[in-house]
């Protein structure tokens, strides 16, 4: 085989598993769109149908001993957002989000006295993950001066939400979600392929406080 007949075929091999790199790519953000579309239009339907049944929350307490009242969730709103991909209008991330107020209507005080110093900051973090307006007050020793204890007063209400945000690289969506099931951080990624109306309902049940299989 003559020289330029080895760059023939080098050029050959080369083109070959370019457009097959390609077509996976290509093959990765289509599943990833059509389990975005799944998503995003279980979603929308879920915060039309929530909003009207205002369910029940989960059980809320910052420290485990101090209960909130018992909490309804309401308002719910859903949106998606899209970037550009590859010359292309992809998904982007799709939220849902929602409002936690008492049953009785109206968002009363409410007080927690930390004194074991390491859980201060993620009680503090509880409350601005989850949007309560409280007010810090800080106990120092009167001589040495160093902290005691934190006292957090709060109103009790906050806000919940779902983001879901499209890796179309990797065919796959990542779940975050906030205060579904009490106060709380969790992050869970599905493969695209995974993605359907049962494991949709699982999340339904998750938001709405029934036992659930999604996490």
């Amino acid at each position: 085989m003559g020289f330029l007949n080895q760059l023939k075929s080098q050029a050959a091999d080369m083109q070959s598993r370019q457009v097959a790199v390609q077509q996976d790519v290509s093959a990765r953000t289509a599943a990833t769109e059509t389990a975005c579309q799944v998503v995003s239009q279980y979603l929308r339907d879920l915060a039309r149908h929530l909003s009207v049944i205002e369910p029940s929350g989960p059980s809320f307490s910052l420290d485990g001993k101090t209960p909130w009242p018992a909490m309804k969730l309401h308002t719910f709103h859903a949106d998606a957002r899209k970037k550009m991909l590859r010359d292309k209008e992809v998904f982007d991330t799709i939220a849902l989000s929602w409002v936690i107020t008492p049953k009785m209507g109206v968002a009363v005080g409410g007080a927690v006295t930390i004194s074991f110093l390491p859980e201060v900051e993620r009680v503090q973090q509880a409350l601005t993950f989850a949007h309560v307006e409280y007010e810090r007050k800080e106990t120092r020793h009167p001589e040495r001066n160093n902290l005691q204890s934190v006292r957090f007063e709060y109103t009790t209400q906050a806000r919940g939400s779902i983001a879901v945000k499209a890796d179309h690289d990797a065919a796959q969506l990542v779940f975050r979600i906030a205060n579904a099931n009490g106060f709380g951080i969790a992050t869970k990624t599905i493969s695209a392929a995974s993605i359907n109306t049962d494991l949709m309902d699982e999340l339904a049940k998750l938001i709405v406080a029934q036992p659930s299989n999604f996490a």
